[in-house]
Parts: structure tokens; C-alpha cells; sequence
């Protein structure tokens, strides 16, 4: 069901396309259909599809002429670029998120903080010829959910954890069980004391992931590094040296950035 109109006039309209802005430039190089991009926004397709029309009239989605399919368009390429210089980390992480590819052979990301989710911004693909296809480039997930975020959110004070269990009662009945309160803030407090996020398959099963936040001049966790591997090559002994490689990449860019923010 569509949400009622905010007080403020137009931002509901803003508001749903930036929705849909959102979930277009997570679908990749494919785009997504309207009616997947309107039930993962929660409006009508005649709703969407007029949001995106106007998206579109303003070059920041485009429509395939043979497919239908809708994808991020010119404008935003350029938009981005922009804002790339001061937000865009990308150019100082790229040769350590290849570097823990190569170390690992599992496939290596960086993703970013953004609100409430995190952004995977980077992949290297490892040498292992098995490979995890859960993250890719564009891809969002709720913070707490996936290895990264499940980092980020460990080093974020107290009350601002609290602050977002409180805003997102949902995690458990989209995500299952172990993403309910109690086991959540026990997997918080477990990579807290670890130093990095263990994802044991509780996202597609079989597939594991490690996660180490990286931090800000401020020291906040803004980023994240990770691992994806099949669940066979994740024993407990290579989890820790895997930890240990993962966390002093982490600690490498989080050096990194903040001295060429100086």
C-alpha cells in the first residue's frame, strides 16, 4: 500500500522516485522490469511507471528499446562523476581490494555506508574457481544483514544502534530469525570482540562472508571490506587467517584515507 502524502509538498513524489532511482541502479548492466522495480517500491505500476517516465525525460534512467528494462541513464553517469570527488574512495581502495583477492583467493568488496544500507562499490574476483554471486557492484543491504554491514554496524556507538534496530522491527520477518534483535546484537557483540563480521550462510546458504569496517578521520565506520567464499573453505582455521588478512587490509585503508583527507 502507497504511503499518505508528507506534509511538505512534493517530497512524497521525490521521495518514490528516489526510490526507484535507487533500486534502478542496483539492478546493474541488466536493469530490472517495471513490475519488479514497482512492488520493490511498494507503488502501482501506472505509479511507477510515470515516475520513471519523468526519470527518464530527465536522462537519469533509460528504457531498452528490445527489452523494457529499466536502467541508469546518461545524467546520472555525469552526476556521479561530480560527486565522485568528494565522496569516492574507490581510487584509494581499488589496488587493496585487489591485493585481498589475490592474498585470499576468495572474491574481495568494498562497500559504503549509506544511511541505513551499505553499497558494495568494488569486487575482485579470487582465484578460487568456485565463486559467491550474492554481492555484486550496486547491490544494497540492510546494515547488520551481509558481512559488511554487519561490521559497520558493530563499531557504531551504542545508541545509534539502538536508534536503527528501533527504526527497522522488519529485519526479522524479511530476513529470518537470526536477524531478529537478541541474535543480532549477539553477532554484534561477537565481531566487536573479534575485530571483523562472520556470515555463516544466513544470507544464501553455502555462501559465507567475512566483513572489517573502515573508518573515517572521526573514526566512524563508513566502509567495509569483505569476503565471499562457499561454505566448505571457511573452516575455523582459515576464518582466523583469513580474519587477520582481511583486518590489516582494513586497517591499510582506513590509513589511507584518512591521510589524503588531511
Amino acid at each position: 500500500m502507497e504511503s499518505t502524502r508528507p506534509s511538505v509538498p512534493g517530497a512524497q513524489a521525490i521521495a518514490r522516485a528516489a526510490a526507484l532511482l535507487r533500486l534502478v541502479t542496483a539492478s546493474g548492466a541488466d536493469g530490472a522490469a517495471l513490475h519488479d522495480l514497482a512492488r520493490s517500491a511498494d507503488l502501482s505500476r501506472s505509479t511507477a511507471h510515470r515516475l520513471l517516465s519523468a526519470l527518464r525525460a530527465e536522462g537519469l534512467v533509460d528504457r531498452d528499446a528490445d527489452t523494457a528494462r529499466w536502467m541508469p541513464g546518461p545524467e546520472l553517469f555525469l552526476m556521479g562523476s561530480v560527486a565522485a570527488a568528494r565522496y569516492d574512495v574507490t581510487a584509494l581502495a581499488r589496488d587493496i581490494v585487489r591485493s585481498l583477492a589475490v592474498k585470499t583467493e576468495e572474491s574481495a568488496f568494498l562497500s559504503v555506508r549509506r544511511a541505513d544500507e551499505t553499497v558494495c562499490l568494488l569486487r575482485e574476483e579470487g582465484a578460487f574457481p568456485i565463486r559467491s554471486f550474492v554481492l555484486s557492484e550496486g547491490v544494497r543491504f540492510p546494515l547488520g544483514v551481509a558481512s559488511a554491514g554487519l561490521a559497520i554496524l558493530a563499531f557504531l556507538p551504542d545508541h545509534d544502534v539502538d536508534a536503527y534496530l528501533s527504526r527497522h522491527p522488519e529485519l526479522e520477518s524479511t530476513w529470518g530469525r537470526t536477524h531478529a534483535s537478541g541474535p543480532l546484537r549477539e553477532r554484534l557483540a561477537e565481531t566487536k570482540e573479534r575485530g571483523y563480521a562472520v556470515n555463516p550462510g544466513l544470507i544464501v546458504e553455502g555462501s559465507w562472508g567475512l566483513g572489517a569496517a573502515v573508518f573515517d578521520r572521526s573514526g566512524r565506520p563508513e566502509w567495509a571490506l569483505s569476503l565471499t567464499g562457499v561454505g566448505f573453505r571457511f573452516g575455523p582455521d582459515r576464518i582466523a587467517d583469513l580474519g587477520r588478512i582481511l583486518l590489516a587490509h582494513a586497517h591499510q585503508l582506513s590509513a589511507r584515507i584518512a591521510n589524503a583527507r588531511r
